[in-house]
């Protein structure tokens, strides 16, 4: 166990700390600026707030997760550069930030700490995790060492998001001394993870009577949300501060310290909804990958279903309607309330709107393709072709006005195949990838609740690919809210075939669902990545072959 104390001066006198949470958004890859952007706010958390010790997310100055970018041979080079423009900063506040920080020939997710333009303390993560979407072992050693240092003259224990999570970390640095423990994080959001970090982070406060800060990293990345959520706990697992989820911010929080260091509690933050919390994650993962990616606009096919509608909003709540254009491909199969309520959720949500027919494209192909379809019936087929033929659309405008093609597809569809590749697969992100078709009305609902922009009975009417006359969903596939139950406990709970029978299914529908979904991996490969909201997004959370012979039952 290592113990470092570091005297310094300032302060708000003994026994007072001014601790300002930095939940903040930064960019992977790009050191100098995540580096400056440290710099720019600890400066404003000194001048607004009288900050004495700032906090940032793990490995904050890489961006999290930065992958085999840590495999890159200038990656220390960037990082001592990095460290030294800190140093030179002569800030005023003591900072903790995350950085990776190589030892001999061992790489370490670690926390470092600066005073008065030197490096005082560094901690190396213990517990680097290797399960659902992390992947730390493939980069880092596990540390060995406790850290608590004296900030302000407030002995202070410092760890790295997973050492929360399992014990040891936190008990070694409050029995070393530590009166405060801070645990930076890049922790990835899904539907129940803040109730779970607040239940765990209350427990340790409790067990081992010491306050603990949790900083958290907000912001998009590829597939993955970070949805901030910072909090504190006094010594008594009570919850003193809670920064909101998905919103960047500095959050101070002053700290009595004498036998305990007491932060001064805040008025509680009202609990969002799951809805209003899905949507917006949704929002800022769709905002990241556009922006980050340097994309200047947005399109996506408009049916007039749910899926797209919803899409829609997301995409202007995001990005503003100046960024975003829909686009309606009909063909004979399509309703007309569908051309109508497209026309009507373009209009009330101010985007750019154009209809494009597929149907002298369809009939090009088809006379191309009647000497070899000869003497076969129609089938999907054709189905699909229609599918292409509005991505091709779609790509051509991407290819043309340099706009990202947005698509529509939920996790229900994705799950089973129910889609069409190099169709309505194609695009750069798919916003709903991970949004089950049950939720999808919920969140429809929801953003209805703030300005009516899907019109009802896009809500209430059955859902249709209007690919065929009369074609309705459910004359494929399981309804909806038998369908969502059932992939819930085989994707997301690993159940079997058998196992989900005994929960009460059919077995016809159990059966089919999961041929379904083991035969569809080779389409889930070629999808666009979108926001994953839940515990096993197909991404990086689910690895299954595509070639196997596993048998469904067991």
């Amino acid at each position: 166990m290592s113990v470092q104390k570091h005297q310094s001066a300032g302060g708000q006198g003994p026994g007072k700390l001014k601790v300002v949470m930095a939940q903040l958004d930064f960019l992977v890859g790009d050191i100098p600026g995540n580096t400056g952007k440290v710099i720019e706010a600890t400066r404003r958390a000194e001048e607004e707030q009288q900050a004495d010790l700032v906090i940032f997310p793990e490995l904050c100055l890489t961006g999290y997760p930065p992958e085999d970018l840590l495999l890159r041979p200038s990656m220390d080079l960037r990082i001592a550069e990095a460290l030294a423009s800190l140093q030179d900063a002569r800030l005023g506040p003591a900072i903790v930030i995350g950085a990776p920080i190589r030892e001999g020939a061992l790489l370490y997710n670690a926390a470092v700490v600066i005073e008065d333009g030197q490096v005082t303390g560094r901690y190396f993560k213990r517990f680097p995790p290797n399960y659902q979407v992390f992947d730390e072992k493939r980069y880092f050693a596990a540390g060995a060492d406790t850290l608590v240092i004296e900030i302000r003259k407030v002995p202070v224990g410092i760890t790295v998001c997973e050492d929360i999570w399992s014990d040891g970390p936190v008990e070694d640095a409050a029995a070393a001394g530590a009166k405060l423990v801070l645990n930076l994080n890049a922790s990835p959001y899904d539907i129940d993870k803040q109730a779970r970090r607040k239940a765990l982070i209350e427990r340790k406060a409790l067990e081992n009577r010491v306050s603990i800060a949790y900083v958290n990293l907000v912001g998009g990345q590829d597939e993955l949300v970070f949805d901030g959520g910072s909090v504190v706990y006094d010594h008594a697992g009570i919850l003193a501060a809670e920064a909101p989820q998905f919103s960047e911010g500095l959050y101070p929080v002053e700290f009595i310290c004498e036998h305990h260091c007491q932060p001064i509690p805040q008025p509680a933050i009202a609990e969002p909804s799951l809805e209003e919390n899905v949507y917006k994650a949704l929002v800022v993962g769709v905002r990241d990958y556009v922006n980050k990616n340097g994309f200047r606009s947005v399109v996506l096919g408009l049916s007039g279903g749910i899926d797209s509608a919803v899409t829609l909003a997301v995409a202007v709540d995001a990005l503003g309607a100046d960024r975003v254009r829909a686009v309606m491909m009909p063909f004979r199969y399509t309703a007309s309330m569908s051309i109508e309520d497209a026309e009507a959720e373009a209009m009330a949500l101010g985007v750019q709107y154009d209809v494009f027919s597929i149907e002298p494209m369809y009939d090009a192909f088809m006379e191309t393709l009647a000497a070899p379809f000869e003497g076969t019936l129609p089938d999907t087929t054709e189905e699909n072709l229609q599918a292409r033929l509005r991505g091709v659309l779609l790509m051509s405008l991407s290819n043309k006005f340099g706009s990202m093609v947005l698509t529509t597809g939920n996790k229900s569809e994705m799950a089973v195949g129910y889609s069409t590749l190099y169709g309505d697969m194609a695009g750069g992100f798919d916003v709903l990838k991970d949004v089950p078709k049950t939720l999808v009305y919920r969140l429809a609902w929801y953003r209805n609740s703030l300005s009516q922009v899907i019109p009802e009975r896009v809500i209430t009417r059955p859902p249709s690919a209007e690919l065929a006359p009369g074609q309705k969903d459910e004359d494929s596939l399981p309804g909806y809210d038998v369908l969502d139950q059932i992939l819930n406990l085989y994707v997301e709970r690993d159940m079997s075939a058998d196992a989900i029978v005994v929960q009460g299914f059919d077995r016809a529908d159990v059966d089919r669902v999961v041929r379904l979904v083991d035969i569809n991996e080779y389409k889930r490969r070629q999808a666009p990545i979108g926001v994953r909201i839940t515990e096993r997004g197909f991404g990086k959370d689910r690895r299954y072959p595509i070639t196997n012979g596993w048998k469904i039952g067991n």
